[in-house]
């Protein structure tokens, strides 16, 4: 599994991610919006161009209720006697009993006897035509912009969660499920990425139609404006409440979608350990809780989220009642022309519309504003120490290492390794052993810096490891470990990454001293055969091989073999051995075993227990003091069955 626990590894590897933090919508929103300060300039012009589409938009009905009113004045002028001022004919209207009719006749400027001026109707809806084909050319470069803003904005976000990894220490990933990590850096920023993009346009073209309508509706009627108006504090407070609730909901769904995720990337990567231990009834039992809890809090966020649209819809469907009522005793009174109440009914669904629009884009703004609080926790965490602004550079490359006075501990309360002196020196081949947990890897690691000491100094050729940049170090340093690793790619690839400016001839030598030829000669497309990620296509001990070539073409200085064969079988395994030895001639080498058979030869042997080095020489000293190291010895070729009590 991903988070196994490995000897000599922190103790809390395995233990899943920590709590999330409660939701913090405002600040998170806030930073989200920072984001897309760089681009303020392209922001500026996107602002510009809606609101010359939105004010295109909006001046659109009140111009077609001019088109509304020579219709409605041609269709009652025609009815009335030619000849007749529109007041006479108003006055007659009204000696007859017909008010109504007289007030409309008066506010729709009637001429009797002339019907419908087409030549007007066409010239208004050219205008019409002319000015809405204007406000979608508008909003067609303002979302053409603004998908570029939004694009730029996600990949220097992409980048800088990149750069934010490879700034993080090693203890950072060990309290972090792989899935989870991936998971933030995935479907997180994807999430945020589809948020902005359909929010933002939305969002500013809503707003702007919400300021321009209401302008052009107090032009038309004041009155009206108010009765629409007092639907705007009822939607905004019944917004706030539901998006209160689900912004909860979207934290949980988006934290345990983390959760899933990593429990299904540790069940792929150790399928076979799952059927051979008969624990698939138990890892399909652990994915229907997750599941079911992710489903739990997708459909809660989802359900109350999308409850808001419909709340718009019936808000906005009674504002429509009520304008079109006291509009239509408007028109009856003279008050109003029918133009005009037209326009308004169509100002009020637009008034009414972006603010549905905005409700329904509310959801996704809030499942995007908690996946930016996801990365943005990502990005907030401690980083490994900064390298030395001005740092040393060893003079020379020998290999020599020396722990002075070191102490180390995983947890402040935990004892691991206590004032630990000792010197490699070049050339040398130092093995380390001990039972699991003693704390053997953490020693290889702290060469490499992937931890920082508690007290005490590391140096390599008589310089600080701390005073030096890390690409410095360990780019003299070549290491093997025990779980291999092969990217998708030919193996020339993955052998080639160890050394990229190699020749084919140093590649070939590499991998003939290796024993990588040997195998590789029987395969049909030989150094260009294609593996993937995970290296099912070729054995184990032949992946394991591959990187020890990987190794030997970087050509280090200083080597850190890890268990480096304990997957080859005993015949290659003693070739290899061979191989490395001859590597390792005046370069200095750090070897992790169990196997004490593949460390007889090593000059200097540490044999440790709980961290410290208690026993250290040659294998026949060791042998002859009758120690832990006997004991080990014993054990394993004396066939001995020990009591683990």
């Amino acid at each position: 599994m991903a988070n196994a626990r490995r000897g000599g590894g922190p103790p809390w590897a395995g233990a899943g991610q920590p709590a999330e933090k409660a939701s913090t919508f405002g600040p998170s929103a806030k930073r989200l919006a920072g984001r897309l300060a760089p681009e303020r300039l392209g922001v500026l012009l996107v602002i510009v161009l809606g609101v010359v589409s939105v004010a295109l938009n909006v001046v659109g009905p009140k111009i077609l209720g001019r088109a509304t009113d020579l219709i409605f004045a041609g269709v009652i002028g025609r009815q009335l006697p030619a000849g007749l001022t529109a007041e006479q004919a108003a006055a007659g209207a009204r000696a007859s009993g017909n008010e109504t009719v007289a007030n409309v006749i008066e506010a729709q400027h009637v001429v009797p006897g002339v019907g419908i001026d087409f030549r007007a109707l066409g010239l208004v809806l050219l205008g019409v035509m002319a000015i809405y084909l204007g406000a979608a050319v508008f909003g067609y470069l303002q979302g053409y912009l603004l998908n570029g803003i939004v694009q730029r904005t996600i990949f220097t976000m992409r980048r800088d969660v990149e750069d934010k990894i490879n700034r993080l220490p090693l203890r950072y990933f060990d309290g972090q499920q792989r899935g989870e990590v991936l998971s933030r850096v995935t479907n997180d920023i994807d999430n945020v990425s589809q948020s902005l993009q359909q929010t933002m346009s939305q969002l500013l073209t809503s707003v702007l139609t919400v300021v321009g309508v209401l302008a052009m509706m107090f032009v038309v009627s004041p009155l009206l404006s108010l009765i629409a108006l007092i639907t705007i504090p009822v939607s905004v407070g019944l917004t706030r409440a539901i998006a209160k609730r689900s912004q909860k909901q979207f934290v949980a769904q988006w934290r345990n979608t983390g959760a899933l995720n990593g429990h299904i990337e540790e069940a792929f990567t150790g399928h076979e350990l799952v059927r051979v231990f008969g624990r698939r009834s138990e890892v399909e039992q652990s994915f229907t809780e997750k599941n079911e809890k992710l489903f739990e809090a997708s459909f809660r966020a989802q359900f109350i989220s999308g409850t808001i649209m419909p709340s718009m819809m019936f808000i906005g469907n009674l504002n429509y009642v009520l304008v079109a009522v006291i509009g239509g005793l408007r028109v009856a009174s003279g008050s109003m022309s029918l133009g005009d109440v037209q326009a308004f009914i169509q100002y009020s669904r637009q008034f009414t519309q972006p603010l549905t629009q905005a409700a329904s884009m509310a959801n996704l703004l809030q499942s995007g504003v908690a996946s930016a609080e996801r990365v943005f926790e990502l990005l907030d965490a401690e980083e490994q120490r900064p390298d030395p602004a001005a740092p040393q550079v060893r003079t020379e490359r020998r290999g020599r290492v020396a722990f002075e006075h070191v102490s180390f501990r995983y947890l402040p309360d935990t004892s691991l390794i206590d004032d630990l002196s000792l010197v490699a020196e070049p050339g040398q081949t130092v093995a380390i052993v001990g039972p699991t947990g003693a704390g053997k890897t953490t020693l290889v690691n702290l060469i490499l810096r992937f931890y920082e000491l508690d007290s005490g100094r590391i140096t390599l050729d008589g310089v600080d490891i701390a005073a030096m940049t890390r690409r410095d170090l360990r780019s003299g340093i070549g290491m093997v470990l025990q779980d291999t690793w092969l990217f998708g790619g030919t193996i020339r690839d993955n052998i080639a990454y160890g050394n990229p400016d190699a020749t084919e001839e140093q590649l070939l030598a590499a991998a003939k001293a290796t024993y990588v030829d040997r195998f590789v000669r029987s395969l049909p497309d030989g150094y260009d055969t294609v593996i993937d990620e995970e290296g099912s296509n070729v054995s184990a001990g032949e992946k394991q091989l591959i990187t020890i070539a990987r190794a030997f073409l970087a050509d280090p200085s200083l080597l850190i073999l890890d268990e480096a064969t304990s997957s080859v079988d005993t015949r290659t395994e003693v070739l290899v051995q061979r191989a490395m030895a001859a590597l390792r001639t005046d370069r200095t080498s750090f070897v992790i075993a169990h196997r004490l058979s593949t460390i007889r030869d090593a000059d200097l042997i540490l044999v440790m227990e709980s961290g410290r080095i208690v026993e250290q020489g040659t294998h026949e000293e060791l042998l002859a003091a009758r120690g832990a190291y006997h004991a080990l010895y014993d054990a394993q070729f004396a066939g001995a069955v020990a009591d683990p009590e």
